[in-house]
């Protein structure tokens, strides 16, 4: 009697186990993530026409008429999908016309096209570090010098974006290699003069921006200071390259 028992509890058991291992919820597999697909190889006519309405858009965007411009260069990008220079020219048009999310949007979308495309991450870089997303801008810039370490656009922006985060030592350091890369240009030599300045190095910061004195004498005039914000200066960095500049006399 005592065995039988023994049975139907091992019996009940068992079945009692099977019955919760086939009640539990069935995980569904992972959905794979969506395929984009390639854009389609454009023809030699098409080749052709992107390239004749990309012209036209520059020539628009030279007179600073955006709407017609960004009208030209989308029609050519979509004739000529796989051009990723003409990619970024639209990108950047927008960034001129002050559209920052499609500017972003079509660099980013560039971008997935080519992940390493340099110039398509220094102009969204740029994008970010105008609209003041300065971790997106030094993230972007710190990859574009990764494929390029000679690229003195991404320097001269990681100085702009680190100064404005209060990182001087870095600013300075890639102000520095801006100047090296590009030395006729004044622009890096103001970054550096406030990056310096703002580090209470005043003596590396006057040398500096006699430098840029030296490449450019209107840097001595208070109002061709605001032509900076074109050059990615914000107008908190204006009013320091100010101080930097009545030092000067």
């Amino acid at each position: 009697m005592k065995r039988l028992w023994v049975i139907s509890w091992i019996v009940g058991a068992i079945a009692i186990l099977a019955l919760s291992c086939t009640s539990k919820t069935t995980v569904p597999p992972a959905t794979p993530p969506p395929v984009i697909p390639s854009p389609p190889s454009p023809s030699a006519a098409q080749v052709k026409q992107a390239a004749k309405l990309r012209q036209t858009g520059i020539q628009y965007r030279d007179s600073q008429r955006y709407t017609e411009a960004i009208e030209a260069l989308k029609k050519s990008t979509q004739l000529d999908p796989h051009n990723l220079s003409g990619r970024v020219i639209l990108g950047w048009t927008y960034h001129l016309a002050r559209q920052k999310d499609a500017a972003a949007k079509t660099l980013l979308d560039t971008l997935k096209l080519d992940s390493t495309h340099v110039p398509a991450l220094n102009a969204l870089g740029i994008v970010y570090l105008v609209g003041g997303e300065l971790t997106k801008a030094v993230e972007t810039h710190t990859a574009a010098i990764q494929l390029k370490p000679d690229n003195e656009i991404a320097h001269y922006n990681l100085a702009l974006a680190y100064h404005r985060l209060g990182q001087f030592d870095r600013a300075i350091s890639h102000a520095q290699t801006a100047t090296t890369l590009e030395p006729n240009n004044p622009h890096p030599w103001v970054a550096l003069a406030i990056a310096y300045w703002d580090n209470e190095d005043k003596a590396n910061a006057q040398k500096s921006y006699q430098t840029a004195m030296s490449l450019d004498g209107q840097y001595q005039e208070r109002w061709y200071l605001e032509h900076l914000q074109q050059a990615g200066f914000s107008l908190e960095q204006i009013q320091v390259t100010d101080e930097v500049r009545q030092n000067e006399f």
